[in-house]
């Protein structure tokens, strides 16, 4: 890679570090703010999960808790809501928010929403893909320097492969943006319409759910820096070689 790519490459790594720096903060201290303020309803994390399963006319979830702060997350796979300890047995704002934002994927899967199901079909493609990506680039070089075929471009073919392979990463990601949006566009529906928050106590909610969305595009970000590096870096090597020819 030539030196003027060092260059953009490290300005946007800056750049998303600093984001990312700025979003996670954001998080920390809305969290902080309206994990002191006591909802009116008296509900927890735990309660607010509870009812919005029993509400829905959800079945076979269960409701777990992690250790940790900000930990929670929705398992599919085994069917649990796990609540972090800042959450589970609180009855904040905050925690009913982040609670209701784990029921907003539990909905997600309950009505096949496309972006969640598209998303969870990619886990198995990013992961084959993260593994392949490289060893693609390198058996594409090798073909490139030493294999005589028909296809003079073959190597190039079967390195491009792995960049695509490369490139699930940040599809993922891209995927996962709309997917936790939508979330925590469902989580204060259902706050509001079960009375588990008011309108007054909405908007403390949403700086919080707005908050985690940062951390997420700040992801999206960065993993596209990495995707066009490495694209680039495959194109550098490549056109040194023809360079040379």
């Amino acid at each position: 890679m030539y030196w003027n790519d060092y260059i953009w490459f490290i300005t946007a790594m800056l750049f998303c570090t600093l984001f990312s720096a700025i979003a996670s903060g954001k998080v920390h201290s809305a969290f902080s703010k309206y994990s002191k303020v006591r909802c009116r309803s008296g509900k927890t994390g735990y309660d607010t999960v509870a009812q919005l399963l029993w509400s829905n006319r959800v079945n076979g979830i269960s409701v777990g808790r992690v250790k940790g702060n900000l930990s929670d997350h929705y398992d599919p796979r085994r069917g649990v809501v796990n609540l972090s300890e800042s959450t589970y047995g609180n009855s904040s704002v905050a925690s009913v928010a982040v609670a209701a934002h784990e029921m907003g994927h539990v909905m997600q899967k309950q009505e096949g929403y496309w972006f969640y199901r598209f998303r969870t079909a990619l886990v198995s493609v990013v992961n084959f893909g993260s593994r392949l990506a490289l060893p693609l680039v390198l058996i594409g070089l090798l073909l490139d320097a030493f294999v005589i075929s028909a296809d003079p471009e073959m190597g190039f073919h079967i390195a491009m492969i792995g960049v695509i392979l490369y490139g699930t990463s940040f599809l993922f990601t891209l995927v996962t943006l709309p997917v936790e949006i939508n979330a925590s566009r469902r989580a204060g529906k259902m706050l509001l319409q079960e009375g588990i928050l008011t309108t007054d106590e909405m908007p403390g909610a949403k700086k919080v759910l707005s908050a985690a969305a940062l951390t997420y595009l700040a992801s999206l970000m960065t993993s596209l820096v990495y995707f066009l590096r490495f694209f680039l870096y495959v194109l550098t090597l490549f056109g040194r070689r023809n360079d040379r020819m």
